[in-house]
């Protein structure tokens, strides 16, 4: 289906698409940061219940190709939330471009749609209650939550709604293994969801701190809003918070002492842009500010999931 639409460059859609996903949703980064996040998310939902093995890799890479979809249809919800603004102040993205249409997004999100649909019918049945919560979760956020004007008068009450999607999916991720085995979810997964909707405050805000050079204008950025100091120091305050979290998750699920230092010392590592920012608010520091948000997110997966897991298997 995704071939046979043209645009008016003469370009096959599934060629523009490409370049679509290379500038809005860059595919290595987001498989491997949403992979991890989703293998963690039910290996700390293991841990947590005390059960050894790990779900069957077709489980997994079912439950992969879901999250995965899932983000990939809240880029493209955003492109439509967005529109107004991105043609008035971001003529150079690929939508108002010009690269690709909304109509031809809204075929892409119908197709994502079926699809995800037909495999959890034939694969994950169980789960479908979760899936409809999550798109339902995403359509509220398509439609800004039918408040666009006061969501958008308060960016911290934004990126919150926003954010909470993420728990959402983690939610569904982790029921591969409990809900799927009959069991009742563990407590322990409430510190794992607070952590995952944690880290996606991280990026969010992380990717908005700019350099006084670097701002657009009608684009908001939380340093335009805060000022470079107090978006910092937020940023800060919200890694710090989501370290806090991480260890409470990590002592419920038994880690060791010294497993759950390596929390605040890789938080300590994460923080040595903002402090350069701070002193000289550059490009390049408030880039490292954004890398660093990525590093955090998926360190924090990691340690709390993915790496206990492997090694208490291995041992």
């Amino acid at each position: 289906m995704l071939k046979t639409i043209q645009h008016n460059n003469s370009q096959l859609f599934i060629h523009r698409f490409g370049i679509y996903l290379k500038e809005r949703f860059p595919l290595f980064k987001h498989i491997l940061l949403i992979a991890t996040f989703t293998f963690s998310a039910i290996a700390y939902s293991r841990l947590s219940r005390g059960v050894g093995g790990f779900v069957a890799i077709e489980d997994y890479l079912v439950t992969v190709f879901i999250t995965f979809s899932l983000f990939l249809l809240l880029r493209i919800a955003d492109e439509f939330k967005d529109q107004k603004e991105d043609a008035q102040f971001r003529p150079y993205l690929p939508v108002p471009r010009g690269l690709v249409s909304l109509n031809e997004l809204k075929f892409v999100a119908l197709a994502i749609g079926i699809l995800q649909a037909l495999v959890i019918y034939l694969f994950q049945f169980t789960l479908w209650k979760l899936y409809l919560l999550v798109i339902i979760y995403l359509f509220l956020m398509k439609k800004e939550f039918f408040i666009p004007n006061k969501l958008k008068a308060m960016p911290i009450a934004y990126m919150v709604s926003h954010m909470m999607i993420i728990p959402l999916v983690d939610c569904y991720a982790s029921g591969v293994d409990w809900l799927n085995e009959g069991s009742k979810a563990p407590i322990g997964l409430v510190f794992f969801f607070i952590v995952s909707f944690l880290n996606g405050t991280v990026l969010e805000f992380g990717r908005k701190i700019k350099s006084p050079n670097q701002e657009e204008t009608g684009v908001q950025s939380y340093t335009s809003i805060y000022g470079t100091k107090k978006a910092v120091i937020i940023w800060i305050f919200l890694i710090g918070m989501t370290c806090i979290a991480s260890v409470c998750a990590g002592i419920y699920a038994g880690f060791s002492l010294a497993w759950i230092l390596i929390l605040p010392v890789t938080m300590l590592l994460c923080l040595l842009p903002a402090l350069s920012f701070l002193i000289k608010p550059k490009p390049s520091s408030a880039k490292w500010i954004e890398n660093c948000s990525g590093i955090w997110t998926l360190s924090m997966y990691l340690l709390l999931g993915g790496l206990p897991f492997i090694l208490q298997s291995l041992s």
